[in-house]
């Protein structure tokens, strides 16, 4: 089961859907992600997309984000994420918000608010997620959703083909955890904020 590594929910073992349609990202996958983009996140604006469990946003917000945006399809899923926050005493709390929708009608949405975010991670299913982080950073480029400074983060399998050259966005790191890949990009519009330690 997931759990809150730090901050505010610290401790807290969320819930996740039975089955094989959600993959969770495993605590030592997580824990290394937020050691790396540490300095970026407190009140930062989070777009967590295939939110599945809502694990990566509620951790965000936990570790000091000022908004944790979760996108989410399915419908058992989007239960478990209303569970894990009412588990954290956050099912009111404006600071995590979840969309029911498939991530292009919801990206448009977040466009047409005027939304826009620091750090956008995508966790597709892994047979998707070349194909996905393709589309999602055109629509991201389009709607103008990233921080010029942002970065977006794509969690991955390395045993499948992810071709960073023909998404459009700057190639700025990739970091290998077993079969978990975790691959950041930028903007590159802003020679400024876009380190990953």
């Amino acid at each position: 089961m997931p759990r809150v590594v730090t901050g505010k929910y610290r401790g807290a073992v969320l819930f996740a859907p039975q089955g094989d349609n959600t993959r969770p990202t495993t605590d030592k996958v997580k824990e290394a992600l937020f050691s790396m983009i540490s300095v970026r996140i407190p009140s930062c604006r989070f777009l967590d997309i295939f939110s599945g469990t809502g694990q990566i946003a509620i951790e965000a917000v936990s570790r000091g984000a000022d908004l944790g945006v979760m996108i989410e399809r399915s419908g058992e899923a989007c239960s478990v994420i209303k569970r894990n926050l009412e588990k954290i005493h956050a099912a009111e709390d404006p600071a995590l918000k979840l969309i029911r929708a498939p991530y292009g009608p919801a990206l448009q949405r977040l466009a047409d608010e005027g939304q826009r975010f620091d750090i956008i991670f995508l966790d597709p299913p892994y047979r998707n997620a070349h194909k996905a982080a393709v589309e999602i950073a055109d629509m991201i480029r389009r709607y103008d959703l990233l921080e010029n400074d942002g970065i977006m983060i794509v969690e991955h399998s390395s045993e499948l083909p992810f071709d960073t050259d023909v998404i459009n966005m700057k190639f700025l790191r990739s970091c290998s955890y077993g079969l978990t890949v975790i691959t950041f990009f930028g903007k590159g519009e802003s020679e400024g904020g876009q380190t990953i330690d």
